[in-house]
């Protein structure tokens, strides 16, 4: 993906790092929150779950929004092939299945940061822990969609909701943890409107090589 040898080892990840290096981070995060005064459970209790319905949000709009768009010069383009094109020229790539730390370990300071600075730490902490477990399932059920055969009717769903996505509508099916975003934005689908009407379209003669419909 990368002639630069740096970002091409960058942006490959083995799919167990996030879990390992995000949960007991923000575990750690939370258990010195609540030590120290600075939370408590019954903040926790309502703030985490807030922070894993953001990140869903948050997922569904960069994923339709952001990783979709390709917009319509050649550095868009190039963005868009680096952010999620590649991914869906590759989807089995063992290695581009979660997000490489690059990217994830700037951003999560970034945001976490901004919590911070906001100066409401009861809030703020188990929001911002609740929002990187999102962040950690939606990464762990991508990589199983591709590399795992799913023994519940859940996970069948799953897979098939995100296949769809890939090999038949990529202009619908955006969630990827989830499926209830789609319904909820009108998204979902096996086929899109357009191909719908393409197939709906009466199929036009091939021409020759003279031009004439044969």
């Amino acid at each position: 993906m990368f002639e630069n040898a740096f970002m091409e080892a960058a942006s490959k990840l083995h799919p167990a790092v996030p879990f390992f290096l995000y949960i007991p981070l923000t575990l750690g995060l939370l258990v010195w929150g609540l030590s120290g005064g600075r939370t408590t459970v019954g903040r926790a209790l309502l703030f985490i779950p807030l922070g894993l319905l953001t990140w869903v949000l948050t997922e569904y709009c960069v994923h339709r929004f952001f990783f979709h768009w390709e917009g319509k010069g050649p550095f868009t383009r190039r963005v868009h092939e680096i952010a999620h094109g590649y991914h869906h020229r590759y989807p089995d790539d063992p290695q581009r299945l979660v997000m490489p730390l690059i990217v994830t370990i700037p951003l999560s300071s970034l945001i976490g940061l901004s919590l911070w600075w906001v100066g409401r730490p009861a809030e703020t902490l188990p929001y911002f822990v609740g929002f990187v477990w999102g962040y950690v399932t939606y990464d762990t059920l991508h990589w199983a969609t591709h590399h795992r055969t799913p023994r519940t009717a859940w996970g069948r769903a799953l897979r098939a909701h995100h296949m769809a996505h890939h090999f038949a509508t990529p202009d619908r099916n955006f969630g990827i943890s989830n499926r209830w975003m789609d319904r909820l934005m009108g998204s979902g689908g096996h086929r899109s409107r357009h191909s719908r009407q393409e197939a709906a379209r009466p199929a036009t003669p091939p021409t020759g090589a003279s031009g004439v419909k044969t």
